[in-house]
């Protein structure tokens, strides 16, 4: 017994630590990033969302892999007010602006070609 709850705390341990979550949009990156003509991509997250950690995972890769993207996040339950600004209703949210317009909405997306044949479409 003590070993399955030493491997349960170890894989949640692990789970938890895989990924970088934090809030990182503000309206003023977003407003100047749109201003230079910068492709935004923006990704609405909650803390115990099994499929927010996945995207956010593949979000990470696609931001070592795509330089001149601007990638920013915000964790839904906490900043209510920037996903009203948004229009972001759910979590697993990403949304891609190119010339200050919406260009692509996705909700629950975890297939990483799909979203990064998202991305590469606006480039």
């Amino acid at each position: 017994m003590k070993k399955i709850l030493i491997i349960i705390f170890t894989l949640v341990s692990f789970n938890s630590s895989a990924v970088d979550k934090s809030t990182t949009f503000t309206i003023e990156k977003f407003n100047k990033a749109q201003s230079e003509g910068k492709i935004v991509v923006i990704n609405s997250w909650n803390e115990s969302c099994y499929t927010c950690a996945k995207q956010i995972k593949i979000l990470h890769e696609a931001e070592n892999e795509f330089n001149d993207i601007l990638f920013l996040s915000f964790e839904q339950q906490k900043d209510k007010d920037i996903a009203k600004y948004l229009g972001i209703e759910y979590w697993t949210t990403i949304v891609i602006y190119k010339n200050n317009k919406e260009m692509h909405r996705s909700i629950g997306e975890t297939k990483k070609s799909n979203v990064y044949s998202s991305i590469s479409s606006l480039i």
